[in-house]
């Protein structure tokens, strides 16, 4: 990927924009000087389809101005805006700065409905049907692609409707991984851990710690090396919100269930990452999102 990020192809870009701008100069150069014999019809003897003569007549003045200008107007465009390889332009103008200039137009026009819920505490915020469906339409447009339209999530994308949470469900934790993001990072255990055989053991003491289908001796076996992964998990195995290290004990599995499941993450780790918000939604946005998002699970709590 670096070899498309170097600064050679903003040289290379830069060079056959102007090249190809001066090829259209000396073109129109060399076709004004050069000068082909009049007959005395004042032809150049070129005849097609029998009755279709070509003239010596100069360009007209006025189609020659035309293109002039076209190049002028290109190198003055060029000076202006970026299209010179990494060249900004003397107006600084881009699409990301229009982008970024038409979401702060946008919050700026928002900010007054926003206002009326920026005070209230979450569960307030849940109770309240126009808050809710202000809620609703921000976890469509950011959160739906990996969590799906009812937020139960699929194979690699936590569950939100359920009080499974591997960085905590609290509303402040809500509002944190909203805004900051999320990396879960679990190395490859399978060294720490011993032989394949070790592995497997493992995976049934996993198994057998939510009472999931195992086999019993492999999973005795597999106690003793699970100490290796117990310093995120836990001695018992309800996991660690603070670092992220999902609860093995309540049969929910993110990222598959089952043996061979169970033996692949072990081998080959897994890494997880939630993109943080706070550059898309303002905080008062995200104050509505996430408590949109604490309803799911809390429904029980929300005070109207």
């Amino acid at each position: 990927m670096s070899d498309f990020t170097a600064d050679f192809w903003s040289v290379y870009v830069a060079g056959l924009t102007l090249v190809s701008i001066l090829g259209c100069l000396l073109l129109l150069w060399i076709t004004a000087r050069k000068k082909i014999p009049a007959r005395t019809d004042n032809t150049t003897g070129h005849v097609w389809d029998e009755d279709l003569t070509e003239m010596n007549n100069p360009l007209p003045l006025w189609w020659v101005w035309l293109f002039i200008g076209t190049v002028v107007f290109s190198l003055l465009y060029l000076v202006a805006y970026p299209g010179l390889g990494s060249y900004e332009g003397q107006l600084k103008w881009s699409t990301r700065g229009e982008y970024q200039a038409e979401v702060e137009a946008s919050n700026k026009e928002l900010a007054p409905l926003y206002s009326q819920f920026t005070a209230k505490k979450t569960e307030e915020l849940a109770g309240d049907s126009a808050a809710m469906a202000i809620g609703e339409r921000l976890f469509m447009n950011n959160c739906a692609q990996c969590h799906g339209s009812d937020a139960r999530g699929s194979k690699g994308f936590p569950n939100l409707a359920d009080r499974d949470w591997l960085h905590g469900g609290a509303p402040e934790q809500i509002a944190k991984s909203l805004t900051e993001g999320r990396t879960g990072n679990m190395p490859p255990m399978a060294a720490a851990i011993g032989g394949a055989d070790d592995v497997k053991n493992v995976a049934n003491y996993v198994l057998s710690l939510s009472n999931s289908p195992h086999d019993s001796l492999r999973a005795q076996l597999g106690k003793s090396k699970f100490a290796a992964c117990a310093a995120c998990h836990g001695a018992d195995g309800k996991g660690n919100a603070a670092l992220g290290a999902p609860n093995l004990a309540d049969d929910i599995w993110l990222h598959g269930w089952g043996e061979q499941a169970i033996v692949n993450i072990i081998n080959q780790g897994k890494v997880n990452q939630m993109p943080a918000q706070a550059g898309k939604l303002t905080e008062a946005q995200i104050h509505v999102l996430g408590a949109y998002v604490w309803g799911l699970s809390n429904q029980s709590k929300a005070r109207p």
